[in-house]
């Protein structure tokens, strides 16, 4: 007989921001940069570090983003009506760190843009996107945008969990699939 776990107490099930928190950052996640920009030079570009980000539809081609309302990026992607999306490779934690605003690598940063969207050098993956709505959720804006142009490349990426960076070791990198 499979013991049955203590019951456990009120307090313990109480969703709160900080055991959200907790509890959501033992789901593994990729670390990508949003960025926008209200001009097509590199002074107007703002971006941040996020890893609320999903895949929405393949056809067609939508993703999201999930921005808090009290960060300028929301209000900038609001102003623009693009962002792009760059997944980080493994090597890329100094970016993240920087666009998290916990280091100051600004050296560092370099850009590619894509249908005038700029997106990280070195990143994984690009995706260049048109917002087509926009949702208020509790404390945060649903930005979901129309994939208008990506590139992809094969490597590792940066991943998150519990709070800090790890690492994906790659049994196997070039027969998955498609």
């Amino acid at each position: 007989m499979t013991p049955t776990p203590a019951q456990p107490a009120a307090a313990e099930l109480d969703p709160t921001p900080l055991r959200m928190r907790k509890a959501l950052g033992r789901f593994a996640s990729g670390v990508t940069i949003v960025t926008t920009a209200e001009g097509a030079d590199e002074e107007s570009v703002h971006g941040m570090t996020a890893n609320a980000f999903t895949s929405v539809s393949l056809d067609p081609p939508l993703v999201l983003v999930s921005i808090a309302n009290r960060a300028r990026m929301n209000a900038k992607i609001t102003e623009t009506g693009r962002y792009g999306v760059s997944i980080l490779a493994g090597h890329q934690e100094p970016l993240s760190l920087h666009f998290a605003g916990a280091a100051t690598e600004p050296d560092l940063v370099r850009f590619t843009w894509r249908k005038g969207v700029p997106l990280l050098d070195g990143a994984l993956v690009h995706l260049s996107c048109s917002v087509t709505a926009s949702h208020p959720a509790g404390d945060h804006t649903l930005h979901v945008g129309q994939v208008e142009e990506l590139w992809f490349d094969d490597g590792r990426p940066l991943l998150f969990y519990t709070g800090s960076f790890r690492a994906l070791e790659l049994q196997d990198d070039e027969n998955w699939g498609f």
